[in-house]
């Protein structure tokens, strides 16, 4: 039996997944969960669904009602659903995990309600689609995606094991809780990449006496998953000195942020230390999906996975100009610092990426663009962003804006 009072809520289209639904379900019974069945089938279907919640209720969730998801249209029925779905699991008092098993639209049914849950809440999506790019159904959430190997559409030797290991996953994190440890130091959020890391290091060793630092990867997710936090108050400030997602943004790499990057610093006005990190820099994977018209630009091979193209002085006054318009808009207190030496690893005196003519493209335009007051800072510091002195410049500067605020 859960140590909690609830359940875990097992989620699919019924008229097509049923068997697969009640066979997790019974998995999970006898793993000791405590189980309810959630269906979102879209289409009318003559027999009455067997889930404890059939999709008639669900789509009563919807704002415009029933109308909205039965409507005959097939696209609209899936987006209506994932919007009922959404509100009904939120107002769930008594939910303890989910698990979704679903092809492309199933998975795009469940997931948005998944991502809406806490962080923490253990959520499973055994999808057909989780063998590929699985960024837009998990966002900056913890959804832990699984491959059904087999399409999700009757019982067989494959998928009774795939959904009997998810079905166990899902009833270990339950049964089987992280202990929540209470600390009252304050929370900051940190980006890093692989390219930044010594300067990460530095600064979270210098502050977590006082501080419980939170290192997000600068992956797209990393800093989505950090603004979501900061918008949601659960952190005191951040440090955002790795802020390489706006490369692939503007320029189409596979790591990006959205158009809503830094939004959350001037949402929460929380103080924030914010720097060029690994700017020199666009993410590709394997060097085949290097789109062609970049096939004259300069490359670093990171591994078979991943490749690095050195960013132009064009782009570089592109992304200060982008970035400048987004810290125009703060009104908290920000300090942005440029490390003259080099944006990363890479871009340092005698590496592949030394460009002091990309570098200070972006350094003059962010400055010209840039309405600097007593609360909107740039400053120059001359040194590499993995310098130890760049880091304790870093530190200085956030705890004066931490003590201002306090």
């Amino acid at each position: 039996m859960t140590t909690n009072s609830g359940f875990i809520y097992a989620v699919a289209t019924a008229d097509t997944k049923g068997r697969e639904l009640f066979y997790v379900s019974d998995c999970l019974r006898k793993a000791g969960a405590e189980v309810v069945t959630v269906d979102l089938s879209t289409q009318p279907v003559s027999e009455p669904s067997a889930a404890d919640f059939p999709p008639e209720l669900i789509a009563d969730f919807h704002p415009q009602g029933r109308q909205a998801v039965f409507c005959g249209d097939r696209g609209k029925a899936i987006d209506a659903m994932a919007l009922a779905f959404k509100t009904f699991l939120n107002q769930r008092q008594d939910l303890l995990g989910v698990i979704g098993l679903g092809g492309s639209c199933g998975t795009a049914l469940i997931t948005p309600a998944m991502q809406a849950l806490p962080i923490g809440v253990p959520k499973v999506m055994v999808s057909t689609m989780a063998s590929g790019d699985v960024s837009g159904y998990v966002g900056a959430s913890d959804i832990s995606m699984v491959y059904s190997v087999t399409d999700v559409s009757g019982l067989n030797r494959i998928s009774r094991q795939v959904l009997g290991n998810a079905a166990h996953q899902i009833a270990g994190a339950v049964l089987f809780p992280v202990a929540e440890e209470s600390s009252d130091k304050p929370a900051l959020g940190l980006t890093m990449f692989g390219v930044t890391t010594p300067c990460i290091q530095a600064v979270s060793t210098m502050l977590e006496e006082r501080y419980d630092c939170l290192v997000f990867h600068a992956t797209g997710s990393g800093g989505k998953a950090m603004e979501k936090l900061a918008d949601s108050g659960m952190l005191n400030g951040l440090l955002d000195l790795t802020t390489t997602e706006v490369c692939d943004y503007l320029f189409g790499g596979v790591l990006a942020c959205d158009e809503t990057r830094f939004d959350a610093v001037a949402n929460s006005r929380i103080p924030c230390v914010m720097s060029c990190g690994a700017l020199d820099m666009v993410n590709f994977g394997h060097p085949s999906t290097v789109p062609e018209k970049y096939a004259d630009r300069l490359f670093y091979h990171h591994n078979a996975q991943v490749t690095l193209m050195r960013t132009t002085p064009e782009e570089n006054a592109a992304m200060a100009t982008w970035i400048a318009d987004k810290l125009n808009r703060c009104e908290g207190d920000i300090v942005f610092l440029i490390p003259e030496g080099g944006f990363s690893a890479l871009d340092a005196q005698g590496q592949l990426f030394w460009s002091p003519e990309a570098n200070q493209a972006f350094i003059g335009t962010l400055e010209a663009k840039v309405k600097q007051t007593s609360r909107r800072v740039i400053r120059r510091l001359p040194f590499n962003i993995n310098d130890v002195q760049f880091a304790q410049a870093a530190v200085r500067e956030f705890r004066q804006l931490a003590e201002k605020e306090s």
